[in-house]
């Protein structure tokens, strides 16, 4: 039986119902209310894919799905029942056996960190999940492109807000070139990530990203690896839920090659809790759900929910799962009655077996069960009686769970976050350059200014100077003009410096004889008729003429 999954043993000459692997990526149902054996039953699916070598993801909302990691005890009080209702179905290979399993926590408490970076996200899925206009939608692609061609890197969410404060304050130049921006569609987009990050989105969007090898592998036995995502926490942030669910779903989906039917899925989706995730799920998260169900089956995934109420499953999706399982039912209302007669219909029939009341009369551990055969078609009803799983029913310890941690394949390459330089930082220091430009052109600016008026003053002090040695020659020449003038006055009042002055310029006149003439008459009295005597002593009076007139010009 290595090519199914033993899911218990048929009741009322019922055949055992076994799950086909070469089916299995038709999807899956588990119903039932609280308390009706879900669990054990999603134990026991999963533990029969890892044995066959299917890894498995499993949302664990309430926590008590991380017991698949270890082997049920001996001496648990489940150990016995499990035992026994073992031998009851036949199940000759049970025992208690653990599963190599993976913890994977988006905030990093209880699991290794599961990232990716904003640019894998891209500019398709984010404005479905944050529920953008056509217009913002516009904007939002452009901050991409243009981040994409000028090389920043769009890891985080403080890269993308930088990126779009950035497209923003280029809208004038980027507008020309591809199309509108305004700063009421950035403004809105901003908004949106902004309430995006207040529920948690800083610890999903950065690197080491998901490296999806590592969450579809085999350990070194050959049995699937069982990610168990601690969703305990993730689920009182429905937005960041429906971001990593669409991202992995659409990375999924992109990454896997089409196989048709193999022989075995290479993945199988367990979302327990399902209402949870379909409960206000945004629009692009319904339809990406819907368009994985429908189409990811040829990559061969399979998608399995597990939820109280079948009617919590969107009917789009729900038509598509072909693999059922259905714990008991509680008609207490008339929405429970709707969802008995819902969840009767969507059986085929089996003679004899009366579906709806079947579903209400179930104990714990037994289900209505409808598995594909062989040649695809839905096996009639029957009612089963689930078989136990070999690992640990409810949660694991703490201590458990770090050692789990520490020592499985992963290791710590996704523990460390790592803050490379990214479009924030590029265009922080870019920012940064052109304030220090400008600032030096300022500056070079200003010194041109400076020198300009030093230039200016420095004239201005040469023409002061200019201005104070020419006023100190014009006091100097007055001053000599006044001191030549007073000595003028001097002489001028002395009759014989006057004289001695006249006979000076007529001295350097070559006049000296007649000067001489003059001071002879002057002197003696001389008349023209006694002009001949003076003649005769006229030696005598041109000496004395010139002794007297040397001793004036002298200053004697």
């Amino acid at each position: 039986m290595s090519d199914v999954i033993l899911i218990g043993a048929g009741v009322g000459g019922a055949d055992p119902q076994a799950l086909q692997l070469r089916l299995a990526n038709r999807h899956g149902l588990i119903a039932g209310a609280t308390g009706t054996g879900k669990t054990v039953t999603l134990q026991r699916i999963v533990e029969g894919f890892s044995a066959a070598g299917v890894p498995c993801f499993v949302a664990d909302v309430k926590g008590d799905l991380a017991g698949l990691a270890m082997a049920g005890s001996a001496t648990a009080k489940t150990y016995a029942a499990f035992s026994a209702r073992a031998a009851e179905v036949g199940d000759t290979d049970w025992r208690s056996r653990d599963n190599p399993t993976q913890f994977w926590d988006l905030f990093g408490e209880q699991g290794h960190p599961i990232r990716t970076t904003a640019t894998e996200m891209g500019p398709l899925l984010l404005p479905r999940l944050l529920d953008l206009s056509e217009a913002q939608e516009g904007v939002l692609a452009i901050a991409f492109h243009v981040a994409d061609e000028e090389g920043l890197p769009l890891i985080d969410l403080d890269d993308l807000q930088a990126m779009l404060a950035d497209v923003a304050g280029r809208a004038g130049e980027l507008t020309t070139t591809y199309g509108n921006v305004t700063k009421q569609s950035v403004g809105a987009i901003q908004r949106a990530l902004l309430q995006l990050r207040s529920q948690g989105a800083d610890h999903f969007f950065g690197e080491p990203a998901l490296d999806l090898d590592d969450f579809i592998a085999v350990d070194d036995k050959g049995r699937g690896v069982v990610n168990v995502l601690a969703a305990d926490k993730l689920m009182a942030s429905p937005q960041l839920y429906a971001t990593f669910l669409l991202w992995l779903l659409s990375e999924l989906f992109e990454a896997l090659p089409e196989v048709g039917d193999p022989d075995k899925p290479k993945l199988c989706f367990f979302f327990d809790e399902a209402h949870l995730l379909f409960d206000n799920a945004p629009a692009a998260l319904l339809t990406k759900i819907e368009q994985v169900v429908r189409l990811i089956r040829s990559k061969g995934v399979g998608v399995y929910f597990i939820t109280q109420n079948p009617l919590d499953i969107p009917d789009k999706v729900a038509g598509q799962l072909g693999n059922r399982v259905q714990h008991a039912l509680r008609a207490f209302t008339p929405r429970d009655q709707a969802a008995v007669r819902a969840a009767a219909e969507t059986f085929r029939p089996r003679p004899g077996l009366d579906v709806a009341a079947a579903i209400t009369e179930l104990k714990v551990g037994e289900a209505l069960v409808s598995l594909l055969q062989p040649d695809g078609s839905p096996a009639p009803v029957a009612r089963t009686l689930i078989a136990p799983p070999g690992s640990r029913v409810g949660p694991i310890t703490p201590e458990e769970r770090g050692v789990l941690i520490e020592t499985d394949a992963v290791g710590d390459k996704y523990d460390h976050a790592v803050d490379r330089e990214s479009a924030e930082e590029m265009l922080a220091a870019k920012t940064q350059e052109s304030a220090a430009a400008a600032a030096e052109s300022k500056a070079a600016g200003a010194a041109e200014k400076t020198a300009a008026a030093q230039a200016k003053e420095d004239a201005r002090a040469e023409r002061a100077r200019l201005a104070v040695e020419r006023a100190v020659q014009r006091d100097q020449e007055r001053a000599e003009a006044a001191a030549r003038r007073e000595a003028g006055r001097a002489q001028t009042s002395d009759p014989w410096a006057k004289m001695a002055t006249s006979a000076a310029r007529s001295a350097s006149s070559s006049i000296g004889r007649q000067v001489a003439n003059e001071i002879g008459r002057e002197v003696f009295g001389t008349s023209s008729r006694r002009r001949s005597s003076a003649s005769s002593g006229g030696g005598l009076i041109g000496s004395v003429a010139r002794s007297i007139l040397g001793n004036l010009l002298r200053g004697r």
